[in-house]
């Protein structure tokens, strides 16, 4: 039996399955963080790496407290590592506060408490777990990505950002008028006035069709009188 097969199977907290199990845990996380981070999530690598290594941290710690301190008997390994998951809700809570305007960041939510969960599987020496969860999240973040933009094109969910020095006018404004024109569903709009520099900020979150030539739709929005800059950017 090789040494990684003896780390591999060993039930008890020895120095070479913390090693093994922290460094396992980077890796996972790492591989979901860099998913989040090239959608430009704000949890992105750095975040899905610490929740991991702290969930798999604490699970250890669960398990070697009562097995190195047996005379403080009963003892639940359980207990200290459960209070991950009422705890990780703080983090997810604002990953979706940080979008701001709806509720968006739900996706990226459920990742961070899932990788959590994970953490906690591979400091229980649970691999097969770790790898299975480790696969459908990928697949969920992936693929049913993809998929539901295939089989849902008009769900294509977008951040506008619009600054002009023509103010706004929500009844004859010609930028709803040309979202309408592309029909988009406007689903919110957020409005920043600045006096000092005399320009108004809109930031809009459209639903709007994969079949939207999406840079005809800048360039004529660009073209409306007023119009200083513009960003639209893909919401995850």
């Amino acid at each position: 039996m090789t040494l990684i097969e003896e780390i591999i199977n060993e039930k008890s907290i020895t120095t070479g399955t913390v090693a093994f199990r922290m460094l396992l845990s980077v890796v996972v996380s790492a591989i979901v963080g860099i998913e989040r981070e090239y959608h430009k999530q704000p949890a992105g690598l750095r975040t899905h790496i610490l929740i991991s290594m702290g969930a798999t941290l604490i699970m250890l710690l669960s398990i070697y407290i009562p097995q190195t301190f047996s005379q403080y008997k009963p003892a639940d390994p359980g207990r200290l590592a459960a209070q991950v998951v009422s705890g990780i809700g703080f983090l997810g809570a604002g990953a979706i506060m940080k979008f701001g305007f709806n509720v968006k960041g739900l996706t990226t939510a459920a990742s961070i408490w899932v990788i959590a969960a994970i953490g906690l599987a591979i400091g229980a020496g649970m691999y097969w777990a770790t790898a299975i969860a480790t696969g459908i999240l990928l697949f969920a973040l992936i693929f049913l990505d993809l998929f539901e933009k295939w089989i849902f094109p008009s769900k294509f969910i977008k951040h506008l950002s619009v600054y002009s020095s023509a103010g706004f006018n929500l009844k004859t404004d010609p930028i709803l008028e040309l979202l309408k024109k592309h029909k988009a569903n406007v689903r919110t709009i957020d409005i920043e006035q600045s006096f000092d520099e005399k320009r108004t900020s809109l930031y809009f979150v459209i639903q709007i069709s994969e079949k939207v030539k999406i840079n005809t739709l800048s360039e004529e929005i660009g073209e409306i009188e007023g119009v200083q800059k513009i960003k639209l950017n893909q919401i995850v």
